[in-house]
């Protein structure tokens, strides 16, 4: 019964979440959708920011658990990028609230999962040292986070699916470059 009642409130206050900003949104207004009582609510949850901050919690790890390896990295992109068109109202209403950097301290988390594992798939055997590796990850999860934050701030309006197809066909190229070029500077 637990798990029905917290699936129950999860998808009223993403439902009412696409329809109003996120301080909006009272205890009521979720348990009234819902059709459960405050005490319900409240055995599951403190408040409403301790609900968001579990739905970005799990839609992060759902992101890291379903892509224990990434050879095409745009696959775990497409699927953030779906999460955020789906709920688009939603996802820009948590961004432009006082909760975004929960938002922004778990999609920095995903974007760097992604990348490390794209690494370490497509590039096995690569030598690297582990600063060069951690530097890569760090500089490229900076690029992907900051292409999302962008996309974001300007309402995610683009078609953010095809520009980051296209850079994953360049990044294969970018990454061979910069490892080659990499290893000719360290060897002198």
């Amino acid at each position: 019964m637990a798990n029905f009642t917290e699936k129950a409130i999860k998808e009223s206050f993403i439902r009412l979440l696409n329809d109003m900003p996120l301080t909006k949104i009272t205890v009521k207004d979720i348990v009234e959708d819902c059709g459960i009582n405050r005490n319900s609510f409240y055995y599951h949850y403190q408040d409403v920011p301790s609900l968001l901050n579990q739905i970005i919690v799990e839609q992060a790890e759902h992101l890291i658990r379903d892509y224990p390896s990434v050879e095409y990295i745009e696959n775990a992109m497409d699927e953030t990028i779906d999460f955020f068109l789906n709920n688009k109202n939603a996802c820009l209403h948590v961004f432009n609230s006082v909760s975004r950097d929960v938002f922004e301290q778990h999609l920095a988390r995903v974007c760097e999962d992604s990348i490390a594992k794209y690494i370490d798939t497509v590039f096995p055997d690569m030598t690297l040292s582990e600063d060069d590796r951690r530097i890569l990850i760090g500089f490229l999860k900076c690029e992907f986070f900051g292409v999302i934050i962008n996309w974001m701030n300007g309402g995610m309006k683009t078609d953010l699916k095809a520009e980051t197809r296209r850079f994953f066909k360049l990044l294969p190229m970018l990454m061979k470059n910069m490892l080659e070029l990499s290893d000719k500077v360290l060897d002198k």
